[in-house]
């Protein structure tokens, strides 16, 4: 009896030491396996192509990380195909601009020349035709800037600068098209309030945020920007009491080539407000709308509090 007590013990005793052993095996398979994956997905993350490695041992590890450098591949040639599709509408754009300005130009000097010229029927038929082309020449500039927008060629440079000029360039770029709606401009802000950004695009920005709201705003009505300095952001509003947004129209305004069914008539193709976005979020930052129809629309564009 006492010699099977001796047995039970030393089984249950081998057993144990088995079990403990095995636990900590699997813990540190574990781990390893983890610590491998961790550092696997890091490389993925960080844009570096996976070494192809044979493992000897059918495990899992060996499973995994053949999988995943399958998946490295794929990204690899995903990343190449987009780089030179960038390439390639970089020298479409620049094509397209160079073929076009000597064109442009031409009809331009030829327009001047025979609105000395022609009679006053003529005269007219050359200022709509002029318009259709100064309509074209715009567009044309705005697909090459949201062209290059979106292919990184043109590439957001941000310094610290004073706020307040960066939005005095582009109220004055927009008080000649108030003007003649005779549309009163008010601004509040700080005038020794600095901000990190790009001041040419972030410039652009607010200027086809403001140029939105003078169209879309009748004469003799107002447009009131201000700027608050918050916790996280600094936030630029301006609001205008024009003719104001649906609500379930202001989820697609932001869109490229979007116009109001309402003012499809009017001039403009819809670009500005989609460029706007673009220049924002491209510096962390981003913009949203509130709107009532019949009392106007309010742009709040947010901007990271950041430090250089």
């Amino acid at each position: 009896m006492e010699i099977i007590c001796i047995l039970i013990t030393s089984l249950l005793a081998g057993t144990t030491s088995y079990l403990l052993r095995k636990n900590y095996c699997l813990k540190r398979d574990i781990y390893d396996l983890t610590k491998r994956l961790d550092s696997s997905l890091n490389e993925l993350l960080n844009d570096k192509k996976l070494d192809t490695v044979t493992y000897q041992q059918d495990d899992l590890w060996g499973m995994i990380y053949e999988k995943l450098c399958r998946i490295s591949d794929m990204y690899t040639r995903k990343n190449q195909e987009t780089y030179e599709e960038k390439e390639s509408l970089k020298e479409l754009v620049s094509d397209i601009s160079h073929q076009t300005k000597t064109p442009l130009a031409n009809i331009k000097l030829y327009q001047e020349m025979l609105f000395n010229e022609t009679s006053i029927k003529n005269t007219e038929y050359l200022e709509k035709m002029a318009g259709q082309v100064n309509k074209l020449d715009f567009l044309l500039q705005s697909m090459i800037k949201i062209s290059r927008l979106e292919t990184g060629t043109i590439k957001i440079r941000k310094s610290e600068n004073l706020i307040a000029e960066t939005l005095a360039a582009a109220i004055e770029a927009i008080i000649p098209n108030a003007d003649k709606k005779y549309i009163q401009i008010y601004v509040t802000y700080d005038e020794t309030l600095k901000l990190v950004h790009d001041k040419k695009w972030t410039e652009e920005a607010i200027f086809n945020i403001l140029d939105n709201a003078v169209k879309y705003t009748a004469t003799g009505g107002n447009i009131h920007i201000s700027v608050n300095r918050e916790e996280i952001f600094t936030k630029i509003s301006i609001a205008d009491t024009g003719k104001g947004i649906p609500e379930e129209r202001q989820g697609t305004i932001f869109k490229r080539f979007y116009r109001e069914p309402e003012v499809h008539d009017n001039e403009g193709i819809g670009i500005g407000l989609y460029l706007a976005r673009k220049i924002i979020s491209m510096q962390d930052g981003y913009i949203r709308v509130e709107s009532e129809v019949g009392r106007g629309s309010t742009f709040y564009i947010y901007m990271p509090n950041q430090t250089l």
